[in-house]
């Protein structure tokens, strides 16, 4: 494990003291502040100013009960959360996750990443994260539906377009954002469509935000491949997961030129030598709501469905981990390694453990960080809030070059970034190192906040 710089240690321990037990967090803290060394040499001021350390407590976390009733009568109760993590470049800003994992420690440490990420983006967007324990997988759309509303009549007095702006993210997808945005719109009695965004195009959604964090995805990874003067074109790809993310970063690999061999969810993986049928991928997953093996059964011979082994099994040039946090162990690095894998990037968020990252750093493989590959999502989100806030609408053609033009900015800053704090090449240091700065220098400004 890197040593942590000295004037660091104190603030990591302090994390581990005032946050027992939420260890996906204290890893989400530990590999930014792994970073950070160079910085507080250079800039000593961060340090003095305890900075860092406010950085590592949200501005404000909420807990609240989620009562609600199934078809059949039964009362559920749930639990919801929402971390406000840091408002200094702007809004919170992060999406909303429902799976059954969820508990603070997760939530925490996807809204520090989020600060970060969405620094990256140069928009003027804030951190924050939230979700619930609910399990949507197998409940009826009326479930769903009472579920939400009973969820959102809690938050929406946290929320708005001015403080706080959530989004999806696992579990969280059109069906539940409209009844969210249905809920908020029938309490509050106004028509904020800037208060949740991944809308439908028909109720203030934007064109691409659906696709645009899997898009991203791929446009980063071209750009990581243009530095070397090469591209996509031709270049086996596995995808790991099978949810919006990873389906679009299919949609968009397939579109540069590569070929996805592999996808996976929860059951086991799909190998399909000939590249993933998208579109039969799409009906399984999003019209049927069916699993990765119905598809392998569609497919016939041309797909095998493996439930018992790893989908980093499969031989390619990149692997794309784009289900869950912590899925890409060491193990599975070794093995892409062995197959000639040349790039690792995170459509996740932090999919890859950190003993497998200094696996792939040893071996010269290059491997970008989730907060600078993946945050095509907020960045397009934030280009939705946009569009909400002047009554206006964008083609697709015009919002996808945008989001390509801020791929393409967040993956030269990181470079940049990188070479000047004496890492060249180094994505993760270079996303950290930009992600910090600019929220830091924003909250010196503002004073003691």
């Amino acid at each position: 494990m890197p040593v942590l710089d000295e004037r660091l240690v104190p603030i990591f321990e302090e994390v581990l003291s005032r946050n027992p037990g939420e260890t996906e967090f204290h890893q989400a803290v530990r590999e930014v502040l792994e970073s950070l060394g160079p910085v507080v040499s250079k800039h000593p001021q961060y340090a003095d100013s305890a900075v860092i350390r406010r950085l590592c407590e949200p501005e404000r976390q909420i807990i609240f009960r989620v009562p609600w009733v199934t078809d059949s009568g039964k009362i559920e109760v749930n639990r919801g959360f929402r971390v406000e993590f840091s408002s200094a470049l702007g809004p919170y800003k992060g999406g909303l996750r429902f799976h059954p994992s969820v508990y603070l420690g997760i939530v925490k440490f996807l809204g520090f990443e989020q600060i970060f990420k969405n620094a990256l983006t140069g928009l003027p967007i804030g951190g924050g994260k939230g979700g619930s324990d609910f399990d949507p997988k197998g409940r009826t759309d009326a479930e769903v539906m009472r579920f939400c509303q009973s969820f959102m009549t809690e938050l929406y007095r946290h929320i708005g377009e001015y403080t706080d702006v959530p989004a999806g993210d696992i579990g969280v997808g059109g069906r539940e954002l409209g009844y969210m945005f249905g809920q908020y719109k029938r309490i509050t009695n106004r028509y904020e469509s800037g208060t949740l965004t991944g809308k439908g195009l028909s109720w203030g959604g934007a064109q691409v935000r659906t696709e645009a964090t899997g898009y991203g995805t791929a446009f980063f990874v071209n750009e990581m491949l243009r530095t070397e003067q090469d591209s996509l074109d031709g270049k086996k790809v596995v995808v790991s997961g099978s949810g919006n993310v990873a389906i679009y970063a299919i949609e968009k690999v397939h579109q540069l030129g590569g070929i996805v061999v592999a996808c996976s969810d929860s059951a086991g993986y799909v190998h399909d030598p000939a590249g993933i049928d998208l579109e039969l991928l799409k009906e399984v997953k999003n019209v049927q709501r069916g699993r990765v093996s119905d598809y392998a059964v569609a497919r016939g011979n041309q797909a095998s469905f493996v439930s018992d082994g790893s989908i980093w099994d499969v031989p390619c040039d990149i692997a794309l981990p784009c289900a869950t946090q912590n899925e890409l162990d060491s193990i599975g690095v070794a093995t892409l390694i062995r197959n000639g894998c040349c790039i690792v990037a995170e459509g996740a968020n932090m999919p890859v453990t950190p003993d497998a990252i200094r696996t792939l750093a040893d071996a010269n493989v290059r491997f970008a960080p989730a907060k600078a590959v993946n945050a095509g999502g907020v960045a397009t989100s934030a280009l939705e809030m946009q569009q909400n806030a002047s009554r206006d609408t964008w083609t697709f053609d015009y919002t996808q070059n945008r989001l390509a033009e801020i791929m393409r900015s967040i993956h030269d800053r990181c470079l940049e970034t990188a070479d000047e704090y004496g890492s060249p090449g180094n994505y993760v240091a270079g996303a950290n190192i930009s992600g910090f700065t600019r929220v830091a220098d924003s909250m010196l400004a503002l004073g003691v906040i």
